[in-house]
C-alpha cells in the first residue's frame, strides 16, 4: 500500500511540473505573439470607443475613434473631427488589449491620403504644428501641405513631418 502511495505521489509531482512548464510556454508564446503587434492594429480595434490621446506637444484630447490607417487616427470629439499622425501620439488611454487586423488597403492610407480628403472637400482647418494656421489646404505635395491661411490672407507650407493634429468641423 505504501508504494501505491508513493507512485501516486511521483505521478502527481510529475503532473504538476508538466502543467507548470505548459504554462510557462503558453505565457512565452503569448508574449511573444504580442511582441508582433502593431499599435495601428490596437487602434483599429477600439473604432467606436471613446479614447484620449496624449501628443507629442503635451496636450490631451479625447473622443470616439471614428477611423484608423497604418499612420494616423481620427476622432469625433462633439462634431470637432481630430486627424492625428500616429508620430503624433506620446501615448492613448482607452484601447482594449486585443488588436484588429489591417486591411491591406488601410495599411496603405497614409496621412497624407487623409489630407488630400481634406483638401478634396475645400474643409476649413486648425492645423496645429508649432503654431496653428487655419484656413483651408491647397495643395498635398510629398512631404508638406499648403494652406490658404485665413489671417495674413497667404499661403503657409507645412511639413507633414511637423503636424501634431488637425481638426475641422
Amino acid at each position: 500500500m505504501r508504494w501505491d502511495a508513493l507512485f501516486r505521489d511521483l505521478e502527481g509531482q510529475a503532473l504538476a511540473q508538466e502543467e507548470s512548464q505548459w504554462r510557462r510556454e503558453v505565457a512565452e508564446r503569448t508574449r511573444g505573439e504580442r511582441a508582433t503587434v502593431a499599435l495601428a492594429a490596437r487602434i483599429a480595434a477600439a473604432r467606436g470607443t471613446a479614447v484620449a490621446v496624449d501628443l507629442a506637444d503635451g496636450s490631451r484630447i479625447a473622443g470616439d475613434l471614428v477611423d484608423s490607417g497604418g499612420q494616423w487616427l481620427l476622432l469625433d470629439d462633439d462634431g470637432l473631427q481630430r486627424l492625428v499622425p500616429l508620430a503624433s501620439v506620446a501615448a492613448i488611454a482607452g484601447l482594449p488589449r486585443r488588436a484588429d487586423a489591417l486591411t491591406a488597403v488601410e495599411e496603405r492610407l497614409t496621412l497624407s491620403h487623409a489630407l488630400r480628403a481634406l483638401s478634396r472637400d475645400r474643409a476649413r482647418v486648425s492645423v496645429r504644428c508649432g503654431v496653428e494656421v487655419v484656413g483651408v489646404i491647397h495643395d498635398v505635395g510629398a512631404d508638406h501641405i499648403d494652406i490658404q491661411a485665413d489671417a495674413p490672407r497667404e499661403v503657409r507650407t507645412v511639413p507633414i513631418a511637423s503636424i501634431v493634429e488637425v481638426s475641422a468641423r
